[in-house]
């Protein structure tokens, strides 16, 4: 059996003091609550009696119009359970508010689908395998967005954290992750503004940490010796190219084509993969010394710059294959540049988006200003860049301590 109550919301009081009114419905042990679209002051409500106090100007009809609602729902509750006993609380709920409510994994998966063609293939994958991540967690498909409550994240970001062994950092995506359709259901009006639990709930962001190579790192990188026979010699340069060219991502760098370099004014312009922006860039002259290696007669416009991966037709015109052919780019060059780093003897895994971070604290160690760095890395937001100026003035903190004390 189901029962049903009237619920002022006490610790929901707003600044006029006043407090929503809810239908309760428990079934199975299930609570579900239903808005009256009703505010009142906990004055003036009568918790024993369910009813509005005399001391409310419009008691009296009030009183008619929530205990026609009570009817309404009991009415509805008994037509349900009369036909299906296994009825849920969620299906009562769902029945006396006259409005289906949306399936969280059936919208999420159909929204997917629909942003498919304007996000980033492997952002598109991310999505899918982190709520595929929560789905598992939940044990079933039979989640609506009104079931995800502040408990639930709790509880999810602790199975993430003691059952998968997650930081912080993958919790707080796998997170962002759901909180995105949220906004989404939200903004097709499928779900009120005010059912969004993660205002109540975060999990800490852990400290993230540039890592980069210093001036003396760097240059014991470019004077390293490594083999001509296979692609470790073409990961270097391209690692060194992208520190003399504004700090270039990998993808950006894998696929640079000759019709992207102006030789005559030392530029590189192409349309930046990550932010589908076109972006131009002088280049160093180490980069166009670089440029220059690779360059012969036989070239022409369209081949590609740097020989690291097959990179045909169907890489630039096929999102999913292109994908493929990334992952497996980044393992090989990962590879690479990590026995390079061990050869230098450095405290870190090198990685190739390093040669990023580097670019832009010599950037800004040289005296560039950070708007300028800021534009060569095409940064969306000046304050992303302003974590490398705090890098820096660490740096001088530190260098200060050393000397002074």
């Amino acid at each position: 059996m189901s029962s049903i109550k009237l619920i002022l919301r006490n610790n929901k009081v707003d600044k006029a003091g006043e407090a929503p009114l809810y239908l309760r419905i428990i079934k199975d042990r299930k609570t579900k609550f239903i808005s009256l679209s009703l505010k009142l002051k906990p004055a003036e409500w009568d918790e024993d009696k369910q009813k509005v106090k005399k001391n409310h100007r419009s008691s009296a009809r009030l009183n008619a119009y929530i205990a026609q609602k009570v009817a309404d729902a009991k009415g509805e509750i008994a037509d349900l359970e009369r036909r299906n006993q296994s009825t849920s609380a969620r299906k009562l709920k769902e029945a006396i508010k006259g409005k289906p409510l949306t399936n969280f994994f059936e919208y999420s998966e159909a929204r997917c689908e629909k942003l498919k063609d304007t996000l980033a293939y492997s952002t598109y994958n991310n999505y899918k395998t982190y709520l595929k991540k929560f789905e598992n967690f939940v044990g079933h498909r039979e989640l609506m967005f009104e079931d995800i409550t502040v408990t639930t994240l709790q509880d999810y970001a602790s199975h993430c954290s003691s059952t998968l062994g997650n930081n912080n950092t993958t919790i707080n995506f796998s997170l962002k992750i759901l909180k995105i359709m949220f906004r989404e259901a939200q903004r097709e009006d499928l779900i009120p503004l005010d059912l969004f639990p993660f205002s109540k709930f975060s999990v800490k962001k852990e400290k993230s940490t540039k890592l980069y190579l210093n001036a003396e790192q760097f240059e014991a990188f470019m004077n390293l010796e490594v083999s001509n026979k296979d692609k470790a010699e073409v990961i270097k340069d391209m690692f060194i190219f992208s520190v003399f060219s504004g700090g270039l991502r990998f993808g950006d760098v894998l696929e640079l084509k000759w019709k992207n370099y102006d030789k005559q004014n030392a530029k590189i312009t192409k349309v930046i993969r990550k932010t589908n922006r076109q972006h131009s860039v002088k280049i160093g002259q180490k980069a166009i010394d670089i440029l220059e290696k690779y360059w012969s007669d036989d070239k022409n416009q369209n081949d590609i710059v740097f020989p690291f991966a097959n990179l045909d037709e169907a890489y630039f015109k096929d999102k999913e294959y292109r994908n493929q052919i990334l992952r497996r780019a980044v393992a090989l060059s990962g590879m690479y540049l990590n026995k390079m780093g061990k050869k230098l003897e450095l405290p870190f895994n090198l990685s190739f988006h390093i040669s990023r971070h580097t670019f832009a604290t010599r950037a800004l160690n040289n005296g560039m200003r950070i708007e300028h760095v800021s534009k060569l890395m095409d940064h969306t937001d000046i304050g992303i860049t302003q974590v490398y100026a705090k890098i820096i003035s660490s740096e001088l903190d530190n260098a200060v301590d050393k000397y002074i004390n």
